[in-house]
């Protein structure tokens, strides 16, 4: 007997799942429950002594004591995001994270960045197709850069701030631009 895949593997296997069927309730059910618990971390104090076991909580048990998220955020599954040990990410984070986010150890990630994995069919919008985004070890992408679905940021890149990087970047490379194009190599 074939073993039916739950909705959030669907979505991280980049199966087109139109966003009408019942199957996908409990990935609203979990965008409703990460929603309101962003919604408290945006809402308190800045401590990050009372902030970290709110994370922690957000990511279900999955955030690392060495690492840092600075308010306010936005995320909408928590459950399909991976973050490494001693990645800081800066305030007014966007994550629309289904398809999946990794984020590996020693990330820098600064204000108002966007991560997206998600995208819409042009003739049925109502159908979304995910693909996951990777950031790998000692990557630093800069304030207000965009990264789209598929990419993965290789080991220590560099994404200048304001970037749109439409796709993958190799280790030890900083782009930037839009679309993003090599600026340099290292």
């Amino acid at each position: 007997m074939e073993q039916t895949k739950d909705i959030f593997t669907r979505l991280r296997e980049s199966e087109a799942i139109d966003m009408r069927d019942p199957e996908y309730l409990p990935a609203i059910m979990h965008m409703d429950k990460v929603r309101k618990q962003c919604f408290h971390i945006n809402q308190t104090e800045p401590d990050m002594q009372v902030i970290h076991p709110m994370m922690e909580e957000l990511f279900d048990g999955r955030f690392p004591q060495s690492a840092c998220i600075i308010p306010p955020l936005q995320i909408d599954f928590a459950c399909q995001m991976n973050i490494g040990e001693g990645v800081f990410i800066n305030h007014s984070l966007t994550c629309m994270s289904a398809g999946g986010i990794t984020i590996d150890e020693g990330v820098q990630i600064g204000p108002e960045v966007c991560l997206v994995t998600t995208n819409h069919n042009l003739e049925e919008r109502m159908v979304i197709q995910c693909k996951p985004i990777h950031i790998c070890r000692g990557a630093w992408i800069g304030a207000r850069a965009l990264i789209l679905p598929g990419v993965t940021i290789g080991e220590n890149a560099v994404v200048a701030g304001g970037a749109v990087v439409t796709k993958d970047v190799a280790a030890n490379t900083a782009v930037g631009g839009n679309p993003a194009k090599v600026i340099k190599e290292f």
